[in-house]
């Protein structure tokens, strides 16, 4: 069934231009509707950080709600991210009644600015106690207001923050905006003493890929485990996955097609800049990439991107599956956080160039960016911790755990160069790749190669840190490479300072930084396949810290080196890094909690007594055989067959027991920390004993009897 927003689509497609940004309170929109003062002021805010100058508020909110009511909304909402990992939303009517029975639109700087949602609900990782319920939120003017379109409802939608009463932050969005300023203060403070005096501002820039899985409603309507947990929890490997390699970059089956379209006409509605779809590796898997912006404006974008994927998969009966391992056994979803920095000139500082050693401002930005990874490797890793990402970090299909730095040969031989003193082979080429045709022109290339195997990867003029879960906001993994790669910047700003202050001339303290930074964390730098036992090995004796799962990652958060550098920067206060650690045992347990006990009952009411159905069937065979013919007949495979099911059926028993005994086991752990290491240790073993012997009697049951549709059936049905 076609949907009204495909019609739609179908009808306004040669406009797109004209659609895009509609419902988005943007640039245009402003300028044409604000007083010039009032537009002036808040493009100083959200182009330059300077402080909200609240006495154009009323103003603002007077225009964006005349917009909005215009276009169809009939109500408001605060827009904001809490710890939960998705976004929150409370909405109240622009309608206010009056004395005389009537009623008329209202909506307030007052309104714009602040808003106060029920804190208690919400993770906050002790900062606030289930009792203590008053919680704000602040406007955020970097993102623009947006109009959310459901069916017959349309919505304004206010991005902003949500912090406590007492001041801490309650969300992922509000670190993400102060690391932005700390990243800005210190770019732009290494970028003046480097020559770049105009300069006033530098964003982190970032362009995500999010990877997700498609499947026929009616499928996921059955799986139990699905609908709960976002991933299956039984499920025997295929005959054919993804061994053939065909899916990827395959030609787009129609009924994807449509969704993709779909999907498209309603981004651009709301200014996200979809750019490049196409199928994925693994069967039934795809890819949206999204142009680069703002980092805050990306991880917007991003969220709006996955709700949007899921609200229209269901429209075309369909069901959009975000979770990094939906199907064991194939790849999973990954979310590539291409990340960069840009200045308010106009310069992408981690451009190259054609000469690259020979561009200081992009040896700076280069160095401090492998100067932080190598420092904080433990806590990059840690800033994508989550259970669902444990399932596929180090397979292959993404970077392991390790955290490196892949540069390419170019970079890597400039590098080289800088650290040794010697000029390295393969620094320069004529840039042009030749392939022997002689009817094709010789094609231009990149400066670098592609390493899918690294967890960071330079890809040209930005670095691609792949480890990023596909169901995980983009906001922490943006606020660690921020707060790191400040660090850095402020390191060797204060470097060159005490040379220059000692008398060396700023170009010459600039290239003796450089090169003492990265003699010292060089090590960080592996362009080899990730993947290989060698690396592993290498990258032990490197000092290069392996977590390979999340339990063993998140206590990185509150180390001490950790912890003050967030004070530093002030981007974290140590109780609110110490609460978003809490936050991350808590969500972790809970999860597998959730798992380990659907686990359990899926196996004990729904695939036990279907395979003891198929074992009375073959116990009746072999009776009515023997009946019918007594001992002429030899039935050694049925008998075979049989007592294979009786013993994979008492196994798969014994193990649901165990695993019910690890849950009430972890049950009594109050700690949160401890319950988190008790279900990483205990229960997901336990778990995946059950699965094992399900799965394997899946290959051995009546199709007609099994209870759960097949990976045969949701991968390669459409």
């Amino acid at each position: 069934m076609q949907s009204a927003s495909s019609r739609n689509y179908s009808e306004t497609r040669n406009n797109l231009t004209e659609v895009y940004g509609s419902f988005t309170f943007n640039d245009k929109v402003m300028k044409k509707r604000l007083s010039k003062s009032a537009y002036d002021s808040l493009k100083k805010t959200i182009s330059d950080g300077k402080t909200l100058d609240l006495r154009i508020a009323d103003e603002v909110a007077k225009e964006m709600s005349k917009w909005a009511i215009e276009l169809g909304a009939t109500h408001y909402t605060h827009w904001f991210q809490p710890m939960t990992g998705s976004t929150a939303e409370k909405h109240d009517a622009f309608i206010e009644p009056s004395g005389n029975e009537t009623a008329f639109f209202k909506f307030t700087g007052s309104q714009l600015v602040m808003g106060e949602p029920d804190a208690s609900s919400f993770p906050s990782g002790g900062i606030r106690e289930t009792h203590e319920a008053r919680g704000y939120t602040a406007w955020d003017p970097s993102s623009p207001a947006f109009i959310r379109d459901l069916g017959d409802t349309k919505t304004l939608c206010i991005p902003t923050s949500f912090y406590s009463y007492t001041g801490e932050s309650l969300d992922k969005k509000t670190p993400l905006l102060r690391s932005v300023d700390a990243l800005s203060t210190q770019a732009v403070r290494l970028l003046k003493i480097a020559g770049r005096k105009k300069v006033k501002r530098v964003n982190s820039i970032v362009g995500p890929e999010q990877e997700y899985f498609l499947i026929d409603r009616e499928f996921y309507l059955q799986r139990p485990d699905l609908i709960a947990t976002g991933r299956t929890l039984f499920g025997a490997e295929p005959s054919r996955g993804q061994q053939l390699d065909d899916h990827y970059f395959g030609s787009i089956k129609t009924r994807v097609l449509s969704f993709m379209n779909e999907l498209d006409f309603e981004l651009y509605k709301l200014g996200v800049p979809a750019k490049t779809r196409h199928n994925e590796v693994s069967p039934a898997q795809y890819e949206l990439a999204i142009v680069h912006s703002t980092s805050s404006k990306a991880s917007d974008h991003n969220l709006l991107t996955m709700e949007l994927m899921e609200e229209i998969a269901e429209r075309h009966d369909m069901v959009c599956l975000l979770h990094e391992k939906p199907f064991a056994r194939v790849n999973g979803n990954g979310k590539h956080n291409n990340w960069s920095m840009a200045d308010d000139l106009g310069h992408n500082l981690l451009d190259p160039g054609k000469t690259p050693e020979d561009n200081k401002f992009f040896l700076l930005s280069l160095t401090s960016v492998i100067r932080a990874v190598d420092r904080y490797n433990d806590l990059l890793r840690a800033s994508v911790a989550k259970p669902g990402n444990d399932h596929r970090l180090g397979a292959n299909e993404a970077p392991p755990a390790i955290m490196s730095i892949f540069l390419g040969d170019q970079l890597n031989a400039v590098v080289e160069s800088l650290t040794t003193g010697k000029k390295i082979p393969g620094a320069k080429d004529d840039g042009t790749i030749h392939i022997g045709l002689t009817q094709l022109p010789p094609l231009a290339k990149d400066n670098t190669d592609r390493n899918r195997t690294s967890p960071f990867a330079f890809t040209g003029n930005k670095f691609e840190f792949r480890a990023v879960g596909s169901s995980q906001s983009l906001t922490t993994p943006n606020t660690v490479i921020n707060t790191i790669v400040c660090e850095s910047l402020d390191y060797l700003s204060t470097e060159i300072e005490k040379a220059v202050a000692k008398g060396a001339k700023v170009n010459d303290a600039i290239q003796k930084t450089i090169v003492k930074t990265l003699k010292a964390h060089k090590r960080i730098i592996f362009n080899g396949d990730n993947y290989s036992d060698a690396w592993h090995k290498e990258a032990k004796k490197r000092g290069l810290t392996n977590l390979k799962n999340s339990v063993e990652a998140i206590p990185v958060f509150t180390q001490a080196n950790v912890l003050k550098l967030f004070d530093t920067y002030s981007v974290l206060s140590p109780r609110e890094s110490e609460a978003r650690s809490n936050v991350h045992y808590d969500l972790y347990a809970k999860k597998i909690q959730i798992e380990a006990k659907l686990t359990s009952e899926m196996a004990s009411t729904l695939i036990i007594p279907s395979c003891l159905k198929f074992q009375n069937q073959v116990a009746e065979t072999i009776n009515t055989t023997k009946a019918a013919i007594g001992n002429k007949a030899k039935q050694s495979v049925q008998q075979d067959i049989l007592v294979d099911v009786v013993n994979k059926i008492a196994s798969l028993k014994s193990a649901t027991i165990a695993l019910d005994n690890e849950i009430n086991k972890a049950n009594k752990i109050e700690s949160e920390s401890k319950l988190a290491v008790a279900c990483s240790k205990k229960v997901i073993p336990a778990m995946n004993k059950v699965r094992d012997i399900a799965d394997a009697l899946e290959l051995i049951v009546d199709d007609e009897l099994w209870p759960l549709p097949k990976y045969r059936e949701m991968l390669f049905i459409h």
